[in-house]
């Protein structure tokens, strides 16, 4: 399938004008884009000072960056040419941020733990800017547990993580692990000097699991811990919504959003939900609502006086569905969690319950999902695809985020021309 562009009629990146960025390159093979993205930043309107590890200078000439910068380009952490001989100290200084692309998996580790051995290290210890990484490796190499824990390492402590995208490598291979196309990490960088991607929205999200009883100790429920709702939560909010969420039973730190509402059932959150879809511009359904409750719950507890016990199931009613179809449809998110065909399942999803947006990840497979502090997703929308790659739900959150608010942006602009 085609993947669509989404930055082929971008709007231009007003947040980055005027804004001193300190791009750091390091020893990969595509380092050649980074002087593509120079030229990008420069074109947007910010000041780009290029500050380049020793083996960056094997496959790009510091002269190209300089020539593209307008700036004299930096290598050695002690300059001659600066006062005290302390160059990192005023390029740490000078920075709104710091960029690392392409990040190696070797500066990735540098980076976790602190080393500060060369110019661009020094510079990333010595900063108080933010500090945003670009990945750019073999896909063997970005799936190496040790390489997964640095990235997360370092999205727990703030750092921007930025891709890596799917698909075909200088050695050959093809996977996860190549440097994101210029135009959409300058994009990145844009909102994160924005106002919000979210900025004056109204954003419902559901999120963990619902309990459907039996008697009064027991109950139906499935493995969700609601850590992918609440991350998106609080991701949502960091982008500027009012967010309102809607939350099944937990044992989680309750988010900050500006409400909460606390529902066991699937006819709970269902009734909770609805009554707020209205005041929505976006619902985001991450919750993990039992498909099935018992006919009927009885009133005192179930005494274990028998072989068998029989359960009559009846299906509960289909959040996803009722708020897609209400008369005042906000956009929605579907999720799915698959243990096979993930990928034809979900598309599924999105046509059969009219969706916007679907975004699925694997259960049973190693590869994050319920109970784990980590996922990867598979999205999908009309006319379109990604990937995110595994990382933890912290860090996914704010990349599903900035994809909603970039599906949102581009359906309304869309309705509005017409």
């Amino acid at each position: 399938m085609r993947r669509l562009n989404l930055y082929r009629n971008q709007p231009a990146l007003t947040n980055l004008t005027g804004k001193h960025i300190v791009l750091g390159v390091t020893g990969g093979i595509a380092a050649y884009k980074a002087a593509e993205l120079t030229r990008l930043l420069r074109n947007a309107g910010a000041s780009v000072r290029v500050a380049m590890t020793r083996a960056a200078t094997a496959f790009v000439s510091p002269l190209t960056f300089q020539a593209l910068s307008a700036n004299p380009v930096h290598t050695e952490l002690l300059d001659t040419g600066e006062e005290s001989a302390m160059g990192h100290i005023s390029l740490a200084r000078w920075a709104d941020l710091v960029l690392i692309a392409p990040a190696t998996a070797d500066f990735i580790a540098r980076l976790r733990i602190g080393l500060g051995d060369d110019l661009l290290s020094t510079v990333c210890l010595a900063t108080r800017a933010p500090l945003a990484v670009a990945p750019a490796m073999n896909q063997a190499m970005w799936d190496n547990p040790a390489t997964r824990d640095n990235i997360r390492c370092l999205s727990d402590r703030g750092v921007r993580i930025i891709g890596p995208a799917e698909g075909d490598q200088a050695c050959g291979e093809v996977g996860m692990g190549r440097l994101l196309e210029p135009q959409r990490i300058c994009a990145e960088l844009d909102s994160l000097f924005g106002t919000g991607v979210l900025a004056g929205l109204s954003v419902l999200i559901s999120a963990g699991p619902t309990r459907e009883p039996i008697d009064p100790v027991r109950y139906i429920s499935n493995r969700s811990s609601g850590k992918m709702g609440y991350a998106l939560a609080e991701a949502a909010a960091r982008a500027g919504a009012k967010v309102s969420l809607v939350t099944g039973p937990t044992a989680l730190k309750v988010p900050n959003v500006q409400e909460l509402s606390r529902v066991e059932t699937a006819e709970d959150m269902y009734h909770c939900v609805m009554s707020k879809v209205s005041s929505a511009n976006i619902y985001i359904g991450a919750a993990a609502v039992a498909d099935y409750c018992p006919e009927t719950a009885a009133n005192r507890k179930i005494k274990k006086n028998r072989p068998e016990m029989v359960l009559t199931l009846r299906k509960t009613r289909d959040i996803l569905s009722a708020v897609s179809g209400s008369a005042e449809r906000p956009f929605t998110v579907g999720f799915a969690a698959e243990t096979d065909q993930l990928e034809d399942y979900a598309r599924q999803k999105l046509a059969a319950k009219s969706l916007d947006l679907v975004a699925a990840n694997w259960v049973g497979r190693g590869q994050g999902g319920f109970e784990n502090d980590d996922n990867a997703l598979f999205v999908c929308w009309n006319g379109g695809h990604t990937y995110l790659p595994l990382a933890s739900k912290t860090a996914l959150a704010e990349q599903l985020i900035r994809l909603i608010a970039e599906r949102y942006h581009a359906q309304n602009s869309a309705q509005n021309s017409r």
